[in-house]
This record gives structure tokens, sequence and C-alpha cells, in this order.
């Protein structure tokens, strides 16, 4: 029996091949909060002068304050992260290797703030930075579906 082509032939090939399949479902998880911590990070600093005290914190950098350095540092990784996530989540061509630099940048923050701030500033004491784990598992699977995204 020949199975007869229908109009939405073209459809059903092309959800077996999205390249948001290609992506776990954790990774999933974490694409909707940078999208939305991205978001938020735009309105901070657009309406920055209007507020007195913002608790933002990232990677163990904090601030209380978006138009602080640290504040400015933390709004524009978060708008970096939500830009990553946008174009993951929109399966754009660039997202992949914007995902890579992402976690690259993220681990050597971590690793900065774990390593060289507590020995340099006495404030700060050290701490292990567990958000080491999903980056280096986010960076790995990144660097595994890079061909394969980059080829649908």
């Amino acid at each position: 029996m020949e199975e007869k082509s229908t109009a939405f032939a073209e459809f059903d090939n092309n959800i077996l091949t999205r390249r948001r399949n290609l992506l776990p479902t954790w990774i999933k998880v974490f694409l909707w909060i940078f999208l939305i911590g991205g978001a938020l990070s735009a309105v901070f600093l657009i309406a920055g002068s209007l507020m007195t005290h913002v608790s933002l914190s990232i990677y163990g950098i904090s601030a209380n304050h978006p138009y602080s350095m640290t504040g400015l540092l933390i709004c524009f990784l978060f708008l970096f992260k939500g830009i990553v996530a946008y174009g993951l989540w929109f399966e754009q061509n660039w997202a992949v290797q914007a995902a890579i630099v992402d976690a690259i940048i993220g681990i050597g923050i971590c690793l900065i703030m774990m390593v060289i701030i507590p020995f340099t500033i006495p404030t700060i004491s050290f701490t292990i930075r567990l958000e080491l784990i999903p980056l280096y598992f986010y960076l790995k699977k990144m660097q595994n579906i890079k061909k394969t995204w980059e080829s649908l």
C-alpha cells in the first residue's frame, strides 16, 4: 500500500528535524529562565534610575543597583544570556556558537570568582561555585550538537 503525500507532509518531516529537539529538557528549562532574566535585565537598565534597591547576582557577582559597575556587568551578562536563549529557542544559525561563548564566559567568571577574587579582596571569602557543574555539561552539549545544529 502506497502512502499518499498530504498537504501537511512538509510539516511532519520538519517536526522530526527541528533544532530545538536537539536540546535536552534541562537546557530548555534554563532557556526560559534566561529569556525572562534577559527581559528583566533590559527593564532594569531602562528604569534603573527609578529604582532604589535591586538585588542582582550571577556567578558569585552581586550588586544592589543596576547602574553600579557590577550591576551593569550583571545586567549585560543576563542580556547576553537572554539573547543566547532566544537564539536557541527560535533555532537561529548562530545560537549554538553563541551558547558555547556564553558557557566559556560563565566558566571563566566562576573560576575568577573562586580563585582570584577571594585572595585579592579581603571582604569576599572563598566559595565553591556550583554553577560550574551545569555550565560544563552545557558547554559539552553545545559542542556535541554544533555540527548537527548547523546542518539542519
